[in-house]
């Protein structure tokens, strides 16, 4: 959440700046600013509401010259989204200006501390403590006050700094919150995420918690929060630019759910050898995988979802016991982790607060943490024993469908090698299920030519107050992340059940009209799941069922059937969601939303 974007070199900053935040317009926001030094003092410009208006307001950036300055989107936590609270903030000599992204937890004893000095605070946000905190330590030397500042503060932070006094120079110092810092011939470069700085540099440095970065034009260096010079890796960024644009299509997420067949066979290629799997990245023998005694899997919103599908997967598979947890919660219960227990985590961005949280909090204990995420050089990819990466590329909808149908694959893999070196496959059973998973990129794809009949169904269901998902076992797993899907971006109110607690309450929310989606791609469950299509359509529901080819008898009770090519059961999840998330988005279209943006949302939620 928030974005990030600073500059300091020899070209016009602001347009950077605006160009950069449009860049990270996915991250979620509701106010805008930027602060550039003019050569006599900082100005700021701020607005409320979309990064157009501040971009219509400074007409560019033209009325912002210089080649100094830095940027922000904010997503309200403390204050009212409005221009006032909006980035970034000053001190009170309108001297030192931040911009911030987290939380700032002991911000009310900072600023009664500071109103004793006579401070008089202009906002509500937790960030201006921070401005009139580098004010209250300034003696001149910025990098002397900023660390000083650093002991005082507690919480989550990206900081963006800039003094008047050292007109040359960008400051930016990280914790918990993701900041990366760029480099080009013109100068220097800091953002929240690559996407930002891409069209300029493909050089780029990921900062660590608690490091110091001070930039000019000519120079860069990366300091501890005690003064101490830090020697930091430059990478380079692969991304292909183009995929961080929309191609022609109306939003990013039609994008992103069409680029799911390519995101399946990218994250399955590399890892699929003469009929066997490898990957590499785990650093662990095949004694070793074998020696796992429970998996913890750790994740929150469609990455928590795809760890569900992963416990029905290991457990039928390589029966190896799997506990799911979302991150929040297990960060917070003291979890159990048994001698040989192996903890898994899950996240897009691999920045998300609670996920890395979690992460630590089992590494801390002496257990083996494996990462999957998608964005290389993220805290949780750094943090990790292991990383299995996505290979999704940029994933810039807020609504994961790419990322999510790619977490599913690096499951099923690690799901069909634990139980291949468990010997609960043998070598022609795990070719053949091999076998399946390349088909799914060609799955997808014909899935993906339904969208036309699928928005004409969700165009009947644009004024749905309540919509409810069913289904048993994956089903159940499938039917969690297509309602969210659904809720997420249309505001419809939807929930996910398992289809055999209806009568144990659920039943009851069940009207004359009420769309009931029903789940039902597993053969052992599949007339269990029939006869809980039967018991809605009994108190009035209009039914949508999700089935796989070949399951005609389910149209003797459901209203609309929607067909999925055979595969695995254990596989049907990647195919079962996809015209589940175009019906979501469809709904959301039709209604007249933002898909790409929906609101109260981030897309990296990194903060508590």
């Amino acid at each position: 959440m928030c974005g990030i974007v600073g500059y300091v070199g020899s070209k016009q900053a602001a347009e950077i700046i605006l160009e950069g935040l449009a860049r990270l317009e996915y991250r979620g926001y509701d106010s805008a600013g930027m602060a550039v030094y003019d050569g006599e003092k900082i100005r700021i410009s701020k607005t409320a509401g979309r990064l157009k208006v501040l971009e219509e307001s400074t007409r560019g950036g033209e009325t912002m010259p210089g080649v100094l300055g830095i940027g922000h989107t904010r997503w309200a936590t403390h204050g009212i989204p409005n221009e006032t609270n909006a980035h970034p903030h000053f001190n009170k000599d309108e001297t030192i200006t931040v911009v911030h992204n987290g939380i700032i937890e002991n911000y009310i004893a900072l600023r009664d501390l500071l109103k004793k000095h006579g401070y008089e605070f202009q906002t509500e946000t937790d960030t201006e403590v921070v401005a009139h905190l580098l004010d209250y330590y300034d003696k001149g030397d910025p990098l002397e006050t900023i660390t000083k500042v650093l002991h005082r503060v507690e919480g989550s932070y990206a900081l963006g700094i800039i003094f008047a006094s050292h007109p040359d120079t960008l400051y930016a110092v990280r914790k918990d919150s993701p900041l990366i810092v760029g480099r080009d011939d013109s100068g220097c470069f800091i953002a929240s995420d690559v996407p930002a700085i891409l069209k300029h540099t493909r050089r780029v440095f990921y900062v660590d918690d608690q490091e110091i970065a001070v930039m000019k034009a000519d120079d860069l260096a990366f300091y501890s929060i005690y003064g101490e010079r830090i020697e930091k890796e430059e990478v380079y960024v692969d991304w292909d630019a183009d995929a961080a644009e929309k191609g022609g299509y109306e939003h990013f997420m039609l994008k992103e759910m069409n680029e799911q067949p390519k995101t399946v066979t990218d994250t399955l290629s590399p890892r699929i050898r003469d009929g066997r799997i490898v990957i590499e990245e785990l650093n662990m023998s095949d004694e070793e995988l074998a020696a796992v005694k429970k998996i913890h899997i750790v994740a929150c919103g469609s990455a928590y979802h795809a760890g569900v599908t992963g416990k029905y997967v290991i457990e039928g598979l390589a029966r190896i016991p799997v506990e799911v947890d979302l991150a929040s919660e297990f960060r917070y219960r003291d979890p159990i982790l048994e001698e040989g227990a192996m903890v898994i985590v899950i996240s897009q961005s691999g920045e998300t607060a609670d996920t890395l949280a979690a992460l630590r909090e089992a590494r801390n204990r002496g257990f083996r943490v494996l990462a999957i995420v998608n964005v290389v050089g993220s805290s949780i990819a750094r943090e990790a024993d292991a990383v299995m990466y996505t290979w999704a590329g940029p994933e810039i909808a807020v609504a994961t469908t790419k990322a999510y149908s790619a977490q599913l694959i690096n499951l099923y893999l690690l799901a069909l090698k634990m139980a291949h070196v468990r010997g609960r496959l043998d070598d022609d059973e795990l070719v053949d299920m091999i076998e399946d998973l390349k088909c799914l990129p060609q799955q997808i794809e014909l899935l993906l030519g339904n969208q036309k009949r699928i928005q004409r169904f969700a165009n009947r269901y644009i004024g749905a107050k309540d919509i409810f998902f069913i289904g048993r076992g994956i089903d159940y797993s499938i039917a969690l992340e297509g309602s969210l899907k659904l809720k997420e971006i249309s505001y419809v109110h939807s929930e996910a059940y398992a289809a055999g607690e209806l009568k144990h309450g659920t039943i009851s929310l069940i009207e004359e009209g009420t769309l009931v989606t029903a789940i039902a791609t597993q053969p052992e469950l599949f007339a269990k799941t029939v006869s809980n299509i039967v018991e809605v359509k009994s108190r009035g529901a209009f039914v949508l069922a999700v089935t796989t080819e070949g399951n005609d008898e389910i149209e003797k009770n459901a209203d609309y059937v929607i067909y999925v090519p055979q595969t695995n059961p254990y596989f049907m999840n990647s195919l079962a969601i996809v015209p589940l998330q175009m019906f979501g988005y469809y709904v959301s279209v039709g209604k007249g939303y933002d898909a790409d943006h929906p609101r109260n949302l981030a897309k990296s939620v990194t903060v508590e």
